[in-house]
């Protein structure tokens, strides 16, 4: 087997090394280890096959990438290495495909036989295809076989796997494809170590490790000890308990040695379900139960194996949160050789028979030898269809040129003159008629200008050629007669423009349709000057297209050159398969074999598609001496090839290999001599040759008579390529790369290598570097772009002195290589396809090849595989998308895709950023059937691709994040304090007016209680209507007068004390539609001397998920009686509702339609106004539900404060639109207007949902000056009403009166919003000023309230900024300070102040932790003291320690006396230029977020809302977004709008938008439909709510991707 004892021996001292080196080891893996390395060298017994079977299935989520190692190098030699295209086989070839599946024996494999397997799996077609590569592929996945892979597989809804259905694909060969683009070659490579055997290369890969550093990549999920068997029972078990997960955010590398074993409980819980949870399934086709905390957990483990070695990381204390800089490794490789010489090819010796211009050669053929041949067509049978002779070319090109010249416009005005510029679209399988109008041009002295068929109006890429064509000022588009039926027509016949083409005149060049020439009009034919000749188009990288010009002089000299090169002589056949519209096609099909009277058999694409043999076959019949191919051509000859007896190709004596640039053609190259050298085909009639547009043939391998002569080749480490130099490595290693010679520079030119970035300085002798070439024959510009052309065409290489070497200009030919021994140029790569990711260069093609390599190696569709890099967070990332097999299932992906990521990370040591699969087919298209790769990066960035499977690995790739903060220790407040008084910053703090101070005519001051307030209005004005509450339509539904609201309330109190016998101070809970009754229970409680809790009722819709609540307020309160309506009496009763609860645990219901008719004999009078009034019940965000004590005094505090902020009388309307249960709401909707006597518009939020004009309408209609809403009916006005507004102001809607409109809210204001609303409803009369935010909390219901009428804003209209906005810094707000920044500045966000601080309400910023207080403009706890704080929670349900701290909380310096409650917000004061109307200087509050609502991530602080912000902004089909952590991972949970099928195009770009804008990592996206995500009355998002259903699987997901 290969291998002596010796070796064996080697081996296992490396074992027993390798041993020790990885730590505890168990007998039986040591074992397993030796068997497996000692294998190889052990004699097998005679008749037994050395075979290592799949495993049994593994574990669900896991990847089993176990390869069945020896068998799996012979399984089919030839398999692999794939094509853009459709595999030409022509029906007669194809075998079944099965005989690829079987499991051979392995066997010494002759030539024979092993051609015969690889043609078995003909029906595909393949390129980049390298034995070796792929037998180091496997090697390294074998690595991996022993640990599982731990990555958790993403959860999709059913609806969205991909349907199997084959009849939606196109066949095998009806792609409409040939070349490739985007340096995308392709080659079937064999190797001549076919036979090593596996074993030997897994001890290779086991020993070296991964080849590069830092290749430990978290993908693969070691481990060892306690935390591997951990991640295996979590990835087997269902866990339930969601306690506090352990931190894998840290840098840690240890791995934790002892892990608690989780309780999994066996009780199945019922919990409710989101939706249809049952239809949700996995990937993997097991049905979830509760996966998802399982896969997290998986995900949890997989995360906290040590990562790469983080990198230096800088932290400065200016939190100017430094991203790392890669720091250069101390050990890489790094150049040691001589600086290069520059190369100089042989003299270009000018024969004498040379013609002085390639016209002039025409013109000689064209008379000399008119019956001569120069170009055969042929049909798509392989039949002769077309003989072009030299004198038919000759007198057509005069027809041509004649007719463009004279016959286009007018005598006066002809259309084209010499030197302007036309379009040749010609379609593939016409070379003749292109010739033709390609000469026609030269002769007519105009610059043909080659372009690709449009196929449709909107082509992939064309509107790039249009864009072209309009810089060139083409106008006049020369086509042939088929082509112009076959183009897109309009209604009327005529050609439509093209998407961002210019307007152009098509012009049909067949000689029927042309006028003859005079007989004395003849072309002047002048020798080559340096008048333009052609343009030659180019595709860039980032998708545009420029042209190249090229010159009369370079073209002739090129040809020169290549005949020179070539060894081109008279009349000499030539078969070309490639493109003759530009590069190698144009060069050799229609220039040089002009210039040299040779024969040109042209081979369509079509016919090579029905025929891949069709080439070979017309060297053999027309004895050709020179074929032109891609490594494609060679490759598919060798799928179609079965012994055909009759196949010769002695008569070659040159193959031209055009993409032999490309380092993977070597392969095809080596496997297409294997198998012809018996054919008569010589090993050194293969000539590679390297091109590149701007450069033209940079160099090419000459043909020999010698076939001694040994072609270069070399094997270069892949990591010494990703450091730029040139290492050659024994190919035992991993990961190499294979290059072969590209012969030697062009005759008459000079080439050197120079550093790809900065300046062009040469390289030295073992780096890599971007050839260079100065030559006549190059391009000399990119057409109109100068800059563009200076960098490229104008280069002045370099020398160790720094002294340019050359007097003159060098052209880049964006070609990576060497200049080898002997003058041999090796091309590793192109600039197209190179990535810089941290510091490394990676070329794509290489990365191309080893997913190509990857095992089952059919799994990408076609081998149509896009790599491309995008830029996130200062630094390129990898993206790998690929089509997959229309038949392959979502486990076969997934383990594909797992290979794969393992796979670059060995070969390459790089990670893959995002893996992406679409369905077969969907990827753009270049015109000749290539994966439009610009196209397709755009699509991914843009979030229009579609992917069907995505897998993304931020964790593992993003390496440059900013150091987690470390806490300092704090500084004492005293010396905060100190500080600041040093600093000269005045302490934060603020107060509205002082209540004391206030002199007004309150009448409503002289009583306590508002009890006694409503009776003396009673009294002194019965009739005056106090509430006025609307239907959906907008009219009145009732009103109440002081004295009807007191009548009801006698009732009411009577009621209670007979009915219900309750005593004073026993709870009444109040379950009441937003309306008339509620006011009228509330007075009713007072007078009776009972405390009424308002409680919303129950949906009728939704009893399930509504009435729990209502119940466990009701049970909380302490409630002794609920009173409600008929109606809701019945509801609680219902069958639905003792379905949702224990019906018979209610306290006694009363309803109050139907009243007594007596009055209680005395109303109650409170005897100390600081006993309780009302409980004020409500649910935040977190899911605490708390109820706040309200006392009679700071009832009363409260309604004077707001009547004296608000300026309310009497004589007053307000309209109220908010809900009337809590907070402000309540206060506004049943206490004010008793207080200060103004009449209040009831409007109930629910009925904008049936009519979203009807607030706005009444505001208007009632001519209101205040009014009082929440974001959620602002949001409903905005979008409701956003396309209404022409249609409202017809109907009379007018908001010129309105001087206030407050928004409700408990959180930072929504400054997008509150602006969208005001730009909307100015043209209804909206003053821009008027909108403002109230702030509010548990612990004080109202601290601000009301904008501000300052002096200084009235004059100045509404031309400035709105002064109460600040702009701060996001990433200083992470590390809990304040800096203000300019708008517009770099992650900057604007703050808008929350409202006038309400009178009598003081308040001051304080440290949380060590509760200082904090200096002006510095982020800390906003605190406040007032007469109406709550006094007290009632009950924290689950935590009663909370009680002090919250409402009795003093200063730790400074002035501890003052008693101050705390809001658990964060925000800062800043004292403002403005002053109010008082004179003062005023004091702005801005809430920046609840402390309980924010996340610690990385050390910082974040609020979910900014992160929110940045996702919403993400994706247009993002709707809403929620985020929440879940054990250190940040879940983020986005509403799709819009098809499934988008939802997994949302997953990159949420990543990116959040590790660009916050430096975080997202740890799991996952998309819902709309409406998923819970929101309050108050609009507010419940992101606990959302947590807990999702970790109890009752989202039902669109689609769960776990980011790696």
């Amino acid at each position: 087997m290969g291998g002596s004892e010796g070796e064996g021996l080697a081996n296992f001292q490396k074992l027993t090394l390798f041993t020790e080196q990885k730590g505890d080891i168990t007998q039986k893996g040591y074992e397993k280890k030796r068997a497996k390395l000692i294998g190889a060298y052990l004699p097998q017994p005679p008749g037994k096959f050395c075979m290592v079977t799949r495993l049994s299935s593994p574990p669900a989520g896991y990847n089993s990438s176990s390869l069945n190692s020896r068998s799996s190098v012979l399984r089919e030699l030839y398999t692999s290495g794939v094509s853009d295209e459709a595999p030409p086989v022509a029906d007669g070839f194809r075998l079944e495909g099965s005989m690829a599946h079987e499991r051979r024996p392995p066997m010494a494999p002759s030539a024979a036989s092993r051609y015969h397997r690889r043609r078995s799996s003909g029906t595909r077609d393949e390129r980049y295809r390298s034995d070796v590569h792929t037998e180091a592929v496997q090697a390294a996945l074998a690595k991996h076989k022993e640990r599982k892979m731990a990555v958790p597989m993403p959860s999709k809804r059913r609806s969205l796997v991909v349907q199997t259905s084959m009849d939606a694909y196109t066949p095998p060969d009806t792609s409409s494809g040939s070349e490739e683009e985007g340096g995308q070659g392709e080659g079937t490579p064999t190797s001549s170590q076919g036979s090593v055997s596996m074993e030997h290369w897994i001890s290779r890969a086991i020993h070296q490790g991964s080849t590069t550093s830092s290749s430990s990549s978290s993908t693969q999920s070691g481990g060892s000890g306690a935390a591997g068997r951990l991640a295996d029972v979590l990835a087997q078990t269902h866990i339930e308990n969601h306690s506090a997960p352990p931190d894998v955010t840290t840098y840690t590398s240890e791995l934790p040695t002892q892990v608690e074993r989780p309780q999994v409980s066996t009780v199945p819980r019922s919990t409710p379900k989101y939706g249809n949870a049952e239809l949700m399934e996995t990937g993997d086709g097991v049905p979830v139960s509760s996966r998802v905390s399982a896969k997290i957990q998986q995900l949890v483990n997989t995360l906290k194996q040590p990562r790469r070695p983080p990198l230096r990381e800088f932290f400065v204390d200016d939190f100017e949160e430094l991203l790392e800089v890669q720091q250069p490794d101390p050990n890489q490789p790094r150049p040691e050789g001589a600086l290069m010489l520059t190369m100089r090819g042989e003299q270009l010796g000018v024969v004498t028979n040379w013609p002085p211009s390639l016209e002039a050669a025409l013109q000689r053929w064209g008379t000399i030898s008119p019956k001569a041949p120069c170009l055969t067509t042929m049909d798509t049978n392989g039949k002769p269809l077309y003989v072009l002779t030299y004198g038919k070319l000759w007198s057509r090109s005069i027809k041509v040129a004649y007719n463009i010249l004279h016959k286009l416009g007018t005598k006066q005005e002809p259309m084209v003159r010499p030197g302007d510029r036309v379009a040749l679209v010609f379609p593939n399988n016409d070379p003749a008629a292109f010739m033709v109008a390609f000469y026609g041009c030269l002769l007519a002295e105009v610059v043909p200008v080659p372009i690709e068929v449009p196929l449709t109006r909107k082509d992939a890429g064309s509107q790039q050629i249009g864009f072209l064509l309009g810089s060139c000022g083409v106008t006049v588009a020369l086509t042939s007669d088929a082509c112009h039926k076959g183009l897109p027509k309009g209604p009327t016949g005529e050609i439509p423009q093209f998407k961002g083409w210019p307007k152009l005149l098509w012009f049909v060049t067949e000689s029927k349709h042309l006028s003859k020439p005079p007989r004395d009009w003849f072309p002047h034919i002048k020798d080559a000057n340096n008048d333009t000749a052609y343009i030659e188009y180019k595709t860039c990288k980032d998708g545009s297209v420029l042209g190249v010009t090229v010159m009369r002089i370079a073209m002739l000299t090129h040809c020169q050159a290549l005949t020179q090169a070539c060894s081109y002589t008279e009349a000499e056949t030539i078969v070309n398969v490639l493109d003759f519209k530009k590069d190698v096609g144009l060069w050799h099909g229609i220039l040089t074999s002009v210039m040299n009277m040779m024969h040109v058999i042209s081979i369509p694409y079509s016919l090579m598609k029905v025929n891949p043999l069709s080439w070979i076959q017309k060297v053999c019949q027309y004895k050709a001496k020179v074929a032109c191919v891609k490594s494609r051509d060679m490759h598919w000859a060798l799928v179609a090839h079965r012994d055909q007896r009759d196949i010769n190709l002695t008569s070659l004596r040159m193959l031209v290999v055009a993409d032999g640039s490309n380092p993977w053609s070597i392969s095809s190259c080596d496997a297409f001599l294997n198998v012809f050298q018996s054919k008569g085909l010589r090993p050194e009639v293969i000539c590679p040759c390297a091109s590149s547009p701007e450069a033209l043939t940079v160099a090419i391998r000459r043909p020999t008579d010698d076939s001694n002569q040994p072609t270069g080749r070399g094997v270069l480490s892949m990591q010494g390529l990703s450091h730029g130099v040139i290492r050659v490595d024994s190919e035992e290693r991993l990961s190499v790369l294979t290059v072969q010679d590209v012969g030697t520079v062009m005759p008459g030119a000079l080439m050197c290598v120079v550093k790809p970035e900065g300046v062009p300085q040469l390289c030295r002798t073992d780096e890599i570097g971007e050839l260079c070439v100065c030559s006549i024959a190059t391009g000399t510009s990119y057409y109109g772009l100068s800059g563009m052309t200076k960098n490229t065409f104008e280069v002045f290489p370099m020398g160790g002195n720094g002294a340019p070497i050359s007097e003159y200009p060098f052209t880049r030919t964006g070609l990576l290589g060497f200049v080898g021994p002997g003058g041999l140029v090796f091309i590793a790569g192109k600039m197209d396809g190179l990535m810089v990711v941290s510091g490394r260069r990676h070329n794509a093609d290489d990365i191309v090849a080893t997913a190509l390599a990857v095992e089952p190696m059919k799994f990408v569709y076609r081998g149509r595989i896009a790599v491309f890099s995008v830029t996130v967070l200062h630094d390129e990332r990898i993206v790998v998308v690929a089509e997959q097999r229309p038949d392959s299932t979502e486990e076969d992906s997934f383990q594909w895709m797992s290979r794969v990521l393992q796979a670059i990370d060995s070969i390459h040591g790089v990670g893959v950023f995002c893996l992406a699969l679409v369905p077969a087919n969907t990827l753009p298209k270049t015109p000749l059937g290539g994966i439009h790769l610009s196209e397709t990066k755009q699509l991914f960035l843009e979030g229009s691709l579609h992917p069907c499977n995505v897998l993304m690995c931020p964790h593992t790739c993003v390496t440059n994040l900013p150091k987690p903060r470390q806490k300092q220790p704090e500084i004492g407040p005293a010396s905060v304090m100190v500080g600041n008084l040093v600093s000269g910053k005045r302490i934060a703090q603020a107060s509205g007016r002082d209540l004391g101070q206030i002199e007004d005519n309150d009448q409503a001051r002289k009583f306590l209680f508002l009890s006694e307030v409503l009776q003396w209005r009673a009294q002194t004005t019965p009739d005056h209507v106090l509430f006025t509450l609307l239907s959906s339509r907008g009219a009145v539904l009732s009103s109440l007068t002081c004295l009807q609201l007191h009548k009801r309330a006698e009732k009411i109190a009577a009621m209670l004390v007979e009915r219900g016998h309750l005593q004073d101070g026993d709870h009444v809970a109040l379950v009441y539609p937003p309306g008339i009754d509620l006011i009228a229970a509330f007075y009713g409680c007072l007078y009776a001397g009972c405390v009424p809790i308002t409680v919303r009722p129950p949906h009728p819709q939704n009893i399930a998920t509504t009435l729990p609540t209502v119940k466990m307020i009701v049970e909380v309160s302490r409630s002794a009686c609920v009173m409600t309506t008929q109606v809701i009496c019945k509801l609680l009763r219902s069958k639905e509702a003792s379905a949702a609860v224990d019906v018979r645990m209610w306290p006694p219901v009363l309803d109050t339609d139907d009243l007594p008719k007596k009055k209680p004999p005395q109303l109650y009078k409170p005897s100390n106004p600081d006993t309780l009034a009302y409980l004020d019940f409500s649910v935040s965000t977190t899911g605490m539900l708390a109820g706040v004590k309200m006392s009679h005094t700071a009832t009363s505090a409260f309604c004077r404060s707001i009547k004296l902020q608000c300026e309310l009388y009497p004589s007053r309307e307000v309209a109220i639109c908010l809900d009337p249960y809590c907070g402000l709401g309540f206060v506004l909707w049943c206490l004010c207007s008793v207080y200060s006597g103004h009449q209040s518009i009831l409007i109930p939020p629910s009925e904008l949902e049936v009519n979203p004009a009807l607030w706005l309408m009444a505001v208007s209609q009632f001519r209101v000056r205040d009014t009082f809403c929440s974001y959620s009916v602002m949001e409903l006005c905005t979008k409701g009403l956003g396309l209404q507004t022409e249609s409202l102001k017809s109907r009379g809607l007018d908001l010129s009166r309105v001087r206030t409109c407050v928004v409700v809210a408990e959180e930072r204001p929504r400054i997008a919003l509150t602006q969208s609303f005001s730009k909307l409803f100015k043209d209804l009369g909206l003053h821009p000023r008027a909108v403002s935010t109230s702030f509010g909390c548990r612990v004080n219901l109202a601290i601000c309230l009301q904008p501000h009428r300052l002096g200084a804003i009235v004059d100045q209209g509404t031309s400035g900024p709105d002064p109460t906005t600040v702009y701060v810094d996001m990433r200083a707000l992470r590390h809990d300070r304040v800096r203000l920044v300019e708008r517009g500045s770099p992650h900057s966000l604007p703050l808008m102040e929350s409202g006038k601080i309400l009178p009598g309400v003081r308040i001051i910023i304080a440290n949380p932790e060590t509760k200082g207080p904090l200096g002006d403009s510095h982020l800390g706890e906003i605190w406040v003291h007032s007469a109406h704080n709550g006094s007290g929670y009632f009950t924290v349900y689950g935590d009663e320690a909370l009680q002090s701290d919250h409402f009795n909380s003093r200063l730790s310096f400074g002035d501890t006396q003052t008693v101050w409650a705390r809001t658990g917000y964060l925000g800062f004061l800043r004292r403002t230029e403005l002053t109010d109307a008082s004179g003062e200087r005023h004091d702005a509050l801005y809430v920046v977020g609840a402390l309980d609502e924010a996340m610690e991530l990385r050390g910082m602080r974040y609020h979910p809302i900014d992160i929110e912000t940045s996702v919403i902004r993400a994706h247009k089909s993002i709707m809403e977004c929620a985020v929440f952590p879940w054990t250190n991972l940040l879940v983020v949970v986005v509403e799709l709008e819009g098809s499934e099928q988008e939802a997994l195009d949302l997953v990159p770009l949420v990543t990116n938008a959040i590790l660009e804008e916050h430096y975080l990592i997202v740890g799991v996206v996952v998309v819902v439909d709309i409406g998923v995500i819970p929101i309050n009355s108050r609009g507010e998002k419940q992101r606990m709510h959302l947590r807990d259903g999702f970790l109890a699987d009752q989202l039902d997901p669109i689609y769960v991707a776990y980011n790696m």
